[in-house]
């Protein structure tokens, strides 16, 4: 499974990384595949209602209200069937991949399980809700997939007796089943809403809606498909003949060919099997967590900032219960938190400056402390020979930074670049253990933590708290953020740095002078 990971990993990188070349990340589809989903819902549902409008249930009429539609009212109801049919494949399209992408991102295991195995039935309900779609439009091919499915289906002991024979002559079907047929498909869909919202709820700050500019060019696209290939129908069911020739939407109705030639209970074991399979891999192996985020409540002053920057609400603020004159506490849920280290780095109390007393922050991530980070760095920047001195911090889920030590590199990877808190970069030139300061990460629009970039980034621009000091100058700091495979890329970077550096004078950060071991503030974390 690892080595499945790593190349479907690369592969997506790798077009994703095409696809940057054309658009900006925001508009990057890949980016943006669950809030793709969301927006595709929409446009099935409206389309879905105003041909709903239009439609007649009856057994007779079904086709022609919906020839009327594609014919008579093409200039809107043949473009809103169109518009319907053209956002549900696409809906198939971007979950398919969406679950992919998961799949080669390692997002799917640990605390993860809950949102994969929610992600399921999302799948099963999307194709039941075509199939039963297809079934209403009362053509050749509904009639084609009305027959396999029923058959198939009778094969369960769950149904008093043969659903198939409403199928095998003219007057066996009534309107009684399209009203059935109507209400399965406005139920399903609203069925699958209610579970996308159960799918969400182990995620901070889901994104559901694209961006504007990505929005508009897939809506366009598909408006323009559905005048130009309009969806039709293919002539009016006939349950006196066998249809034998029909177009598959293969989006929906592609393993139906499957059902015709294999035997019933293969193809049901095959489907529970692959069921059953999506549901337990996430412990498919079990997952080998690290330890999760402690709080020190000697630390800990309640300012939230730890809970508002963790990308799966594994951090809540709870009353405090150590009596100390802070109205919250910082509380982890060990069921949820992915040991990504954000909250460590938004922790206000994670300075590196602290001598007189230990550096433990309010809240810190036991695999790699905030004063092993500092004893890592320094000892790293003992060993630069050669100027000019360059410290590349980076993330264990990007490019790796190994590969660029050398005699006036030093490197370091933490479990997410949102890990480290801004005082580090401070603290490296400050205390003149380098020159230079690059951070590197996932590439950008793809952090395995979602929001180790985006935070990092605003940290850096003052935009949100604990930010880089003033002092610090910007144009000894650079931030490339680059794909797993991306590592001559790193390289690359680190000598444009080495010559940016080389062009600049030396540095000039005020240094405040240490305060007395008695009159250091006990608590740091009050900014």
């Amino acid at each position: 499974m690892t080595r499945v990971r790593r190349v479907l990993r690369v592969a997506f990188e790798r077009l994703e990384s095409l696809l940057n070349l054309a658009f900006p990340p925001a508009w990057n589809p890949l980016y943006h595949l669950g809030a793709l989903g969301f927006f595709f819902y929409w446009i099935v549902a409206v389309s879905g209602i105003y041909v709903y409008l239009f439609f007649d249930t009856g057994v007779a009429a079904a086709y022609g209200s919906v020839e009327y539609l594609t014919h008579q009212q093409w200039y809107a109801g043949g473009v809103m069937r169109s518009l319907h049919r053209y956002a549900s494949d696409a809906l198939v399209v971007v979950m398919v991949v969406h679950l992919f992408r998961e799949l080669s991102l390692d997002r799917y295991r640990g605390p993860r399980w809950f949102t994969w195995v929610t992600g399921v039935p999302i799948l099963l309900l999307v194709i039941a809700s075509g199939i039963t779609g297809y079934w209403l439009v009362w053509d050749k091919l509904a009639q084609y997939v009305a027959v396999v499915s029923t058959e198939w289906l009778d094969h369960l002991p769950i149904f008093g007796q043969s659903i198939a024979r409403n199928f095998l002559a003219p007057d066996a079907l009534d309107d009684r089943f399209f009203t059935l047929l109507v209400f399965m498909h406005i139920v399903l869909p609203l069925l699958l809403l209610l579970v996308l919202w159960i799918h969400l709820q182990r995620v901070s700050r889901p994104k559901i809606n694209p961006a504007r500019g990505l929005a508009s060019g897939m809506f366009l696209t598909m408006l323009a498909l559905s005048i130009v290939k309009p969806a039709l129908s293919q002539g009016p069911a006939d349950l006196g003949a066998v249809p034998t020739v029909v177009g598959l939407d293969w989006f929906y109705l592609g393993f139906y060919p499957l059902l015709e030639r294999w035997p019933a209970p293969a193809t049901w074991g095959l489907a529970g099997a692959l069921t059953l399979m999506l549901v337990a891999l996430p412990w498919l192996p079990p997952l080998r967590r690290a330890p999760v985020a402690v709080v020190d409540l000697a630390n800990c002053n309640g300012c939230t900032r730890c809970a508002n920057d963790c990308p799966y609400n594994a951090i809540t603020m709870v009353p405090r219960t150590d009596g100390r004159p802070f109205a919250r506490e910082a509380a982890v849920n060990p069921s949820l938190c992915v040991s990504c280290g954000i909250c460590a780095g938004a922790c206000p109390t994670s300075m590196p400056f602290r001598r007189a007393s230990a550096l433990v922050p309010g809240i810190d991530l036991p695999g790699l402390s905030m004063a092993e980070l500092r004893d890592r760095l320094d000892g790293a920047a003992a060993e630069l020979t050669e100027g000019p001195r360059i410290m590349v911090l980076g993330c264990d889920h990007g490019v790796a930074v190994g590969g660029v030590r050398g005699p006036n590199v030093a490197a370091q990877s933490l479990a997410c670049i949102g890990q480290l808190p801004p005082a580090f970069v401070d603290y490296v030139l400050s205390r003149d253990l380098a020159e230079g300061v690059l951070l590197t990460g996932c590439a950008e629009g793809r952090c395995l933590h979602r929001f180790g970039i985006a935070w990092t980034e605003a940290r850096l621009a003052g935009q949100r708290d604990p930010h880089l000091r003033a002092r610090v100058p910007r144009e000894r700091l650079m931030t490339v953020w680059l794909g797993s495979y991306q590592s001559a890329d790193l390289g690359q970077a680190v000598a444009q740095f080495r010559q940016r550096l080389e062009g600049l004078a030396a540095p000039r950060i005020e240094r405040r002078s240490p305060m007395p071991a008695a009159a250091e503030p006990r608590h740091a974390g009050h900014g």
